[in-house]
């Protein structure tokens, strides 16, 4: 016989004979079965409940539990520790940006440098704080939220692969998370991947994702470390979704050619268009400015704005984008460009016309939002401009941003950078193949930090870096442990 005590998210069971408590049931968990004795410290951090401080009458006790009802002793009580951590999602799906700087690229809001220059200026070396072990499916992108739940965690979903994966940082070990019985698959593999948060979610709720057939909502269960997702639309989904105001969108594949699939963020109002020629495959991730969202090919532009059909803009004759260099960034006045090349030289073009003007530039930038550098200089004003020098002993560097750092006080931009050291060749060949000797992760802003240091890096375009439990994280496939860098006051 057991007794039953309820709370206001679960319900749990008492043993008559031993005292123990055992977790019956939880708001938006469908199962609740966990295995070992070394989940139960991270499954009382995830519902908030109490663990023992000094009796040994069980092992975990339910949410609000101040004493241990067999013996009288204090418990340990986790509900609303610690406080909220922000979330992370990919810069690309930082909602707190404001709308005069495009979302969808490489720009978080989060105040990293005025944690991260209060270390040591260069030319002083430094080094990560702490590490941690890169997940078994290497390459993924990573969320950190609380998903409903009373302390935040980290997943890091290895989309090609079909793959969540869960962080438990009590026994600072992976999950490799099963997916329920009638779960749609994860995999997507028709662009560059990006997800969309989920705005006040429910418990398990984590994000809008694409998968190869259909766009879904996928739902977490960490107690018994299973997850599903739930098809919102069902179709060969050709592009990550973006967002615009209360609206969002994606691209999909028919037997007819592209077409745009949009609804406002509750699901109603579902309307499809048609995209002309746009192709079906190999779309970069959406950008979302001025009331629009644009999507970037090798081939051309498509934009869409609510009330509107899409409109498909194939590059100019002679004109071929460098998606690789970077992203869309802004000139003076507000204007949207893209580096590229035409004819015999490299060239911006602005996006979103169909009759676009085009700067002439003397060599390859690397960038986007603002955040750009010719060689190892950063370029300031228009991105056209000539770059600033300040130590001509850089000019043999090759500058390649990863995170711009958004603060409006900020005269100009600041950001996470890896400068690769005494690299002459042309830009896209060290994006590609060739494996860089050495290079130096660095925080530009106020105060130049040197982080860490880089030996013998190849694709570098693969360096993810990520914010968790209030720490700069950088990850890179070829890596078995992920660096880290702490966010709170130095002493």
């Amino acid at each position: 016989m057991a007794y039953r005590w309820e709370t206001p998210a679960s319900v749990w069971l008492e043993d008559d004979t031993s005292g123990q408590f055992a977790l019956a049931a939880s708001e938006g968990l469908a199962r609740v079965d966990w295995h070992g004795a070394g989940r139960v410290a991270d499954v009382a951090h995830l519902l908030g409940a109490s663990l023992p401080a000094s009796c040994t009458c069980s092992p975990i006790y339910p949410e609000g539990f101040a004493f241990c009802p067999g013996c009288g002793r204090a418990l340990k009580q986790l509900a609303g520790q610690p406080g909220p951590q922000p979330d992370w999602w990919g810069p690309w799906s930082d909602q707190a940006l404001p709308r005069h700087v495009p979302h969808g690229l490489a720009v978080t809001s989060l105040s990293l440098g005025e944690a991260l220059e209060a270390r040591p200026a260069a030319p002083v070396a430094g080094r990560s704080d702490l590490s941690m072990p890169a997940p078994p499916n290497a390459l993924c992108v990573f969320a950190a939220g609380a998903y409903g739940f009373s302390a935040q965690r980290l997943l890091a979903l290895a989309y090609t692969r079909n793959v969540l994966q869960y962080w438990d940082p009590l026994a600072r070990v992976w999950h490799v998370m099963t997916l329920d019985e009638h779960s749609a698959d994860l995999t997507f593999t028709s662009a560059a991947y990006g997800w969309l948060p989920i705005v006040n979610p429910r418990r398990g709720e984590v994000a809008l994702i694409p998968t190869d057939k259909g766009l879904c909502r996928l739902w977490i269960n960490p107690v018994s470390e299973t997850c599903r997702a739930e098809a919102v639309f069902e179709a060969a989904i050709a592009s990550a979704p973006g967002a615009v105001g209360r609206h969002v969108a994606c691209l999909f594949a028919t037997a007819s050619g592209t077409r745009l699939w949009s609804a406002l963020a509750d699901g109603a109002g579902v309307a499809l268009h048609d995209c002309a020629d746009a192709p079906a495959t190999g779309w970069m991730r959406p950008v979302s400015y001025d009331g629009r969202i644009l999507w970037l090919h090798p081939l051309g532009q498509l934009i869409w704005q609510p009330g509107a059909p899409p409109q498909w803009l194939p590059w100019p004759p002679g004109f071929s984008p460098r998606l690789a260099l970077g992203g869309p960034t802004q000139s003076r006045d507000g204007r949207l460009w893209h580096i590229g090349h035409a004819a015999q030289e490299y060239a911006f073009i602005e996006l979103g016309r169909d009759k676009p003007q085009m700067q002439p530039i003397s060599g390859a930038r690397l960038g986007f939002a603002n955040f750009v550098f010719r060689r190892g200089h950063a370029v300031v004003n228009e991105p056209w401009n000539d770059e600033n020098v300040e130590d001509l002993h850089q000019d043999d560097d090759l500058v390649l941003p990863l995170l711009r750092g958004f603060n409006s006080d900020r005269a100009q931009p600041s950001g996470l950078v890896l400068r690769l050291h005494q690299y002459t060749g042309r830009a896209e060949e060290a994006l590609a193949g060739r494996t860089i000797a050495r290079a130096t992760l660095e925080w530009i802003g106020r105060r130049n930090v040197i982080l860490d240091d880089v030996v013998r890096l190849a694709r570098p375009l693969e360096c993810t870096p990520f914010v968790y439990d209030d720490c700069l994280w950088l990850h890179h496939p070829d890596w078995n442990q992920v660096r880290g860098w702490r966010l709170a006051a130095l002493p």
